[in-house]
């Protein structure tokens, strides 16, 4: 396996509700890329599936600033529903439009290293990347098959992380050096108020976000988003575009350059 950059990669991030709504239109264009000869990289979440499971089993489950908490009994039915259930559907969804797709999560090979966050104490067995095996994503790509990854994390001893999966995707995308990352998802960009409307930004620079985040037009879930594309652009990523999945044709509109949703870049 050689370091050289493979053409025309790049990574998608998207969450397992939004994937299951999208269209088949979307896997068709997916396919299409494939076929070309670009090269997709999928991250994948699954919160709302994994709330469910929770809620069947009788677990209860919290938040702490769009992460959630994570024992041991939660991490077991995050690893379940992402590695297991949401993972395989999104492989089948790819071959029933005539893709090729191989799931894996990042505990395989010892994919995604992780340690825990710096909050553990609050969130329990929730990680940070430390490490991508970009040469195990590069050997699925060059045997013709599209990367599906569940973001969990595993360290030196084996322990597991849950591993929030916008921050996973952009951790991909920097140690594959894709140039750029799309994060599909059910908004169609990060938005602004002005003069009483809520408008969609197309471009948005890093000190744009915090100033957003600070003023609290950017909450919740969508604070994990937009600091795992600063984060990410602050790797080899020029840009991380977020889109919504519905568009049609988003991502191949997207690699051609068309101004759909919003672009954040460095400055």
């Amino acid at each position: 396996m050689t370091d050289q950059k493979i053409e025309k990669l790049f990574v998608m991030k998207c969450g397992g509700s939004t994937l299951a709504a999208l269209p088949d239109s979307f896997f068709v264009d997916l396919r299409e890329l494939q076929g070309g000869g670009v090269q997709p990289v999928i991250v994948h979440g699954g919160g709302p599936a994994i709330s469910g499971n929770l809620a069947k089993l009788g677990i209860e489950s919290s938040f702490v600033n769009g992460l959630r908490v994570t024992t041991e009994e939660v991490l077991d039915v995050v690893e379940m529903t992402l590695a297991g259930s949401i993972n395989k559907a999104i492989v089948r969804r790819i071959q029933g439009s005539g893709g090729q797709a191989l799931g894996l999560s990042g505990v395989d090979g010892n994919l995604i290293t992780a340690r825990p966050v710096a909050n553990s104490d609050e969130v329990g067995q929730v990680g940070e990347v430390t490490e991508v095996k970009a040469e195990i994503i590069k050997g699925i790509l060059a045997l013709g098959y599209i990367p599906v990854i569940a973001p969990i994390g595993v360290d030196a001893g084996g322990q597991r992380y849950n591993i929030n999966a916008d921050t996973a995707a952009g951790a991909v995308a920097s140690f594959v050096e894709s140039p750029s990352m799309i994060v599909v998802t059910d908004v169609p960009g990060v938005m602004r108020t002005i003069d009483g409307q809520k408008v969609v930004l197309p471009s948005v620079t890093v000190t744009e976000i915090e100033e957003l985040i600070a003023s609290g037009e950017i909450y919740g879930g969508m604070i994990p988003k937009v600091r795992a594309a600063m984060d990410c652009i602050q790797g080899s990523v020029s840009e991380v575009v977020i889109v919504d999945g519905k568009e049609p044709q988003v991502l191949s509109r997207v690699l051609r350059g068309e101004k759909l949703g919003t672009r954040i870049i460095r400055s």
